[in-house]
């Protein structure tokens, strides 16, 4: 059998590549493919199917592909995963999808029950039984719920997965939606509970309530029995933030302290007010610091830049105390105290408040740990908790009533296991089994010089094996944005996929995430994004260098911001890779503020209405990259029509301009799911099926015969 061929051009549909107006945003008249970005019209649509057609008819034929779904779809579907929890009043919670409930139930288990080997569950919410009810394509999103007793909820649901949500209100004791109770049509933003007759409502109310970004600026307080439209707006920010809102300052007794609001400046930036003297006060913090808890009578901050308070400057990434009576009383000038400082190579990841402490999650040279805060007789101690070295460790739920809280503790060949602790050592709760035979495998850490002499790290999963110079088939995958750290963990399907065949899987750390602290992040956004595209470059050159694979066996994947990476570095260097997976991406950067929530992300990549910041943005925007001239390794674009965030078009368009080129491309878009594709086990099996089939046509080679 031979390999598939990607989609090429019809040669009647060539254009001239586009190029960009005067004030950096093409409009119709110079983008070809503008119509792509009408995410549901019938041409847009109609293109899709087309597409999905050809790309269906390459790869799912494959006969590895009906074996790659099964096996994927055998890991999503499997009855011995982790049941992973939240703590309740009214027991253990846990969101759950199978085979026989694709879309998923909402159930609860008692604390005796579920450290069994079988816990026995009651379901709260069946969301195929509503869908189906219903004739909607309700994906669970969540919900908010009163504090303390946890029995009024308001339930998030999506139609299709998109970001958006519908919000209603629910009962956790007699498990049913509340017969005339609070419910908000779509939009973005969400509720929480002020009392059980009153809600603080952030959403679009309508009359130019949502910023550029699309979300909303505004808050409301809803009490029950009267109409949305009538309730009373406390708080607005500007529609030039990126969203605004407020919200209620509770500690773990749920007792609640101030009424807060916040201005979101840019995606890392926001200012913070508390209300005091029936004023709006405006916190004296840096703009890239923000409240983190209340823990012992104390209210924390953290911040991810330098913050001088008098003569002391307090480092980036810290976490900073002050007295929560004293801060009540004097906001900006309470005495503040160091909690904790990084060192070097560490940062903060993730956090949880029990009753009692206050546990924060480190990376420490991108390996987990955890420490134990606690404040008594005016001095703060700290311990790290008892886990595994040399794993990423994460918080994986807590109890604000209690001192229970649970852990997780991974790494790329070792399944989740599972601890539990009420305030003492962690003990093993449940281990998730192997899904892949690892046997022979082994991880190793190197790392490759950026073109500014930055050392990156990155690390390789090799398959049993594997020997130097033998050209290993090879995935790179990233992400370097947003200050968002990837880490060693299981590689469950990938493991399965990709790896038990034969295929080595690397993971880069680059500069742009969050592995090494804000400063990691800081250093590679806005003029500077150029350098996470190097990092990303630098270590597929490396891996090449070192013998590991060859330019036709390295494949690279990545979705969101991730495949705005993928898009930058096939681009960029066409001739280091054999295969581009390109997710969910961004893409077409001249024009993503105009694209779904695209003016959320200035703060990371700069504006293109401006042409200083349009300059930065030129240079790599990797639409307007795809020209004649250069032969590109055959990307793969994927998308989903339900995503309101990134949006499809990015990846419509990407495929789009590949056709005009004449160059072959692959081109899916899952018909719904929102920004991470698949809503149900089925459609994310199909999708990992068809990427996994993608790389070892381009990178195995040949199908084996039927």
């Amino acid at each position: 059998m031979t390999v598939a061929t990607p989609a090429a051009a019809d040669d009647d549909n060539a254009k001239t590549p586009a190029t960009a107006t005067d004030d950096g945003v093409p409009g119709p008249e110079q983008d070809p493919f503008i119509w792509l970005e009408e995410a549901r019209s019938e041409e847009a649509l109609a293109w899709v199917r087309k597409e999905n057609e050809r790309t269906n008819a390459a790869l799912t034929t494959d006969p590895r592909f009906e074996k790659l779904k099964a096996d994927a779809l055998a890991i999503l579907d499997s009855e011995d995963r982790v049941p992973f929890v939240g703590f309740s009043k009214f027991g253990l919670v846990n969101f759950w999808q199978d085979k026989d409930n694709p879309k998923g139930l909402l159930r609860r288990t008692t604390r005796e029950s579920y450290k069994t080997d079988n816990p026995e569950w009651e379901t709260i919410l069946d969301i195929d039984a509503l869908a189906k009810a219903e004739g909607r394509e309700w994906v669970y999103k969540g919900s908010s719920c009163l504090p303390p007793d946890g029995r009024m909820c308001m339930i998030a649901l999506s139609d299709g997965g998109k970001d958006a949500t519908e919000l209603r209100e629910f009962n956790m004791e007699t498990g049913e939606f509340v017969e005339g109770g609070f419910a908000l049509p779509e939009s973005q933003g969400g509720a929480s509970w002020i009392d059980e007759d009153t809600l603080l409502v952030g959403r679009d109310f309508g009359d130019g309530t949502v910023t550029e970004s699309l979300y909303p600026f505004t808050a409301r307080i809803w009490q029950r029995g009267t109409a949305i439209e009538d309730a009373q707006e406390i708080y607005r920010g500007d529609p030039k933030d990126v969203s605004a809102g407020a919200y209620l300052l509770r500690d773990a007794a749920s007792t609640v302290h101030a009424r807060m609001a916040y201005r979101g400046l840019s995606f890392h930036e926001r200012a913070y007010y508390v209300w005091k003297d029936d004023a709006w006060l405006q916190l004296d913090m840096p703009k890239k610091a923000n409240p983190y808890g209340i823990v012992d009578g104390q209210i924390l901050f953290s911040t991810d830049v330098d913050w001088t308070v008098g003569e002391q400057t307090f480092p980036a990434d810290a976490l900073i105390a002050a007295d929560l009576e004293e801060w009540k009383a004097d906001p900006n000038g309470a005495a503040k105290t160091l909690v904790w400082a990084p060192a070097e190579r560490q940062t903060k990841r993730g956090g949880a408040i029990t009753a009692n402490s206050l546990y924060v999650g480190l990376l420490d040279n991108v390996r987990g740990q955890v420490m134990k805060f606690d404040y008594a007789d005016g001095a703060w101690t700290s311990s790290k908790v008892d886990l595994p070295d040399n794993a990423t460790v994460s918080i994986g739920a807590s109890s604000n009533e209690t001192d229970e809280i649970m852990f997780t503790v991974t790494d790329f060949l070792t399944p989740t296991t599972l601890y539990y602790s009420d305030g003492g050592t962690p003990e093993v709760l449940k281990t998730s089994p192997s899904r892949f035979d690892a046997s022979g495998m082994e991880i190793e850490q190197f790392e490759a010089p950026s073109a500014d002499g930055t050392q990156i790290p990155y690390f390789i999963v090799k398959p049993k094996g594997m020997q130097l110079g033998a050209n290993t088939p090879t995935l790179l995958t990233g992400y370097g944005g947003f200050q968002v750290s990837r880490l060693p963990g299981y590689l469950g399907s990938a493991g399965k996929l990709w790896v038990e065949n034969g295929g080595a899987y690397v993971l880069a750390n680059l500069r742009g995430g969050g592995e090494f602290g804000p400063e990691w992040h800081q250093s590679a956004i806005r003029e500077n994004k150029q350098r996470t595209w190097d990092d990303f470059i630098a270590v597929a050159d490396d891996l090449q260098k070192r013998d590991l694979t060859a330019a036709e066996n390295l494949g690279i994947q990545g979705g969101s911001q991730g495949g705005l990476l993928v898009g930058t570095a096939f681009t960029q260097r066409p001739d280091l890779f054999g295969a581009a997976i390109v997710a969910i991406p961004l893409f077409d950067m001249l024009r993503y503020h105009e694209i779904g929530r695209g003016a959320s992300w200035i703060g990371e990549y700069g504006d293109p209405r401006i042409p200083e910041q349009r300059a930065w943005i030129e240079g790599y925007s990797p639409y307007q990259k795809l020209v004649e001239g250069k032969d590109f390794p055959s990307p793969f674009f994927w998308a989903s029509t339900a995503d309101d965030r990134t949006h499809p078009a990015h990846a419509r368009k990407g495929a789009a301009r590949m056709k005009e080129l004449g160059q072959p491309y692959y081109y899916y878009e899952d018909m719904t799911g929102g920004h991470s594709g698949g809503v149900d086990n089925e459609q994310r099996a199909t999708l990992s099926a068809l990427q996994y089939v993608y790389l070892m046509q381009r990178l195995m080679g040949d199908a084996p015969e039927q």
